[in-house]
């Protein structure tokens, strides 16, 4: 008789049987962890309007502050998740560490607030390929100033839901398959990230010195309407602090992992660890190959103002080889980054999904919680998670500022469900606390309260205004979407909810480990 896995054990003692395969290794685990967090798909996107809004200092130093803090939360995670290695993760440990009175209110906070960022998440990934993609089918066909081709809205919109559809098909096969990708995905970004890194300064003409990368504050008032120094600063944090989380993928496969209890904690630990030193090295390549700071946002440059990251690539290979061949290259590199990025938070959205219709808390629940008769993955949360997701894609046609409320949404609602569970480990009595094989002991409750901290300074500054005055083509909608959501979910809850949700629901008879 096979000897029964410390994960699965402890899995059956919270109150589940073993349903999904559990197959996936701790380098299976961290490849699809680090995929999720991804090297580039944080960074790139929002290096530009980062450094527009108070210069390279702020940029620079602000992602180690962040990575600072991000450890603090991530040390705070990976002691919960070694003391449940559950698929429901964050919503589960939220049920469990609030207790019987507080524990279903708790559970359902946590559930729809990451349910709603994961989503999100998928489209951030899905308009971030597309920007790129966008800039590579523009270089190709002669560059802005060349006559070369700037794909349409429409376009636009269509290669979004493209990218979208293709997670959503791939998602509904074995999950080795996905996990195989991701394998490729961790090299593809390790390497890829390590040409990047070294061969941009090395091929840019001229390069930035050190006392401009490090030490230059300069404000970007006329363009941003942003007068305040430190409320400069602050934005020019957020792209710091839309790339270091994610690492609690690696808490969503735990019922997939051998010796989960274990690797899911080191899965996330050394997530952060390698994407904080990797993203920072891409940020200083970016930083000292800039040629002319003015010129990356003119209207008029070769990828018309839209992609900053694409017109310093374009700068350095251009101006050494006259030829975009390179930066088309490296362009592909970051795109394929999207494209893993995407395919990872489609299968960690499906999971949530799958998990919370589980424990009967979506509406249908019986449909989403269905599993492929043949690969054992939830196909249904899949696909209704791309629908999803398409659906917030569609006002890239009429509205400009679409990626800043998808990634504030998907911020907001990914990072609060941090906070839910944490902030219920801190005040929970340690004798209730049945702790797995990493444990914080007394430095829980300092590292807990200040994770808490960070995650609430977190949500609240993507919910500012990004742009001065404040006008209906810069407005930052978020705040109206998420109030409106979150009032919905939380209405629901008084109404009816409240009245039936218990939390995660045992499938398992506790006194003999029947069904």
């Amino acid at each position: 008789m096979e000897q029964m896995d410390s994960a699965e054990k402890r899995l059956n003692e919270l109150g589940y049987k073993q349903e999904l395969r559990r197959q996936m290794t701790l380098f299976k685990t961290l490849a699809i962890s680090f995929s999720t967090m991804t090297l580039f798909t944080g960074i790139t996107p929002l290096y530009g309007s980062s450094l527009l809004y108070a210069g390279p200092a702020p940029l620079v130093w602000g992602w180690i502050i962040v990575s600072f803090f991000t450890c603090f939360v991530g040390l705070a995670m990976a002691e919960i998740c070694s003391s449940f290695p559950t698929t429901g993760s964050l919503y589960f440990w939220a049920a469990h560490l609030a207790g019987p009175r507080w524990g279903p209110l708790a559970s359902w906070f946590c559930a729809w607030l990451e349910t709603i960022g994961l989503i999100a998440g998928i489209g951030t990934q899905a308009y971030a390929g597309s920007q790129t993609l966008q800039s590579i089918i523009l270089l190709c066909t002669g560059t802005n100033r060349g006559g070369g081709y700037l794909a349409p809205k429409w376009l636009f919109l269509c290669m979004y839901m493209g990218l979208t559809v293709i997670w959503a098909v791939l998602n509904t096969f074995a999950l080795e398959v996905i996990a195989f990708i991701d394998i490729i995905s961790i090299w593809w970004q390790v390497v890829g990230g390590l040409v990047i890194v070294i061969m941009l300064p090395l091929v840019s003409l001229s390069r930035q010195p050190a006392s401009y990368v490090f030490t230059a504050f300069e404000m970007g008032a006329e363009t941003t309407g942003v007068s305040s120094k430190p409320y400069a600063a602050i934005l020019s944090l957020l792209v710091s602090q839309y790339s270091l989380y994610g690492y609690d993928a690696a808490a969503h496969l735990t019922e997939e992992t051998k010796g989960a209890d274990k690797n899911g904690p080191t899965a996330i630990l050394a997530s952060i660890g390698i994407i904080s030193v990797f993203g920072w090295a891409y940020i200083l390549a970016l930083t000292f190959s800039i040629q002319d700071a003015a010129y990356l946002y003119d209207v008029s440059n070769e990828t018309a103002g839209a992609f900053v990251p694409a017109q310093i690539l374009y700068d350095a290979f251009h101006g050494r080889y006259n030829s975009s061949a390179g930066a088309i290259v490296l362009l592909f590199i970051i795109w394929g980054s999207f494209f893993f990025g995407g395919l990872s938070i489609t299968t960690s959205a499906a999971r949530v999904v799958y998990a919370l219709a589980r424990d009967n808390g979506i509406p249908f629940s019986s449909v989403w919680r269905r599993l492929h008769p043949k690969h054992k993955v939830p196909s249904n949360a899949v696909w209704l998670c791309a629908f999803i997701c398409i659906l917030l894609g569609l006002p890239v046609l009429k509205v400009n500022v679409v990626f800043t409320a998808i990634t504030s949404i998907c911020t907001v609602g990914w990072v609060g469900g941090y906070a839910v569970p944490i902030f219920a480990r801190l005040v929970m009595a340690e004798s209730n606390f049945n702790a797995g094989p990493f444990y914080l002991g007394r430095a829980r409750r300092p590292i807990c309260f200040t994770a808490f901290l960070w995650i609430c300074y977190t949500c609240s500054v993507f919910l500012l205004p990004t742009f001065y005055p404040i006008t209906w083509d810069n407005f930052n909608y978020a705040p109206v979407a998420l109030g409106a959501g979150l009032g919905l979910i939380m209405l629901w809850w008084l109404v009816d909810a409240r009245k039936w949700f218990k939390g995660p629901v045992r499938n398992i008879d506790a006194t003999n480990g029947s069904v």
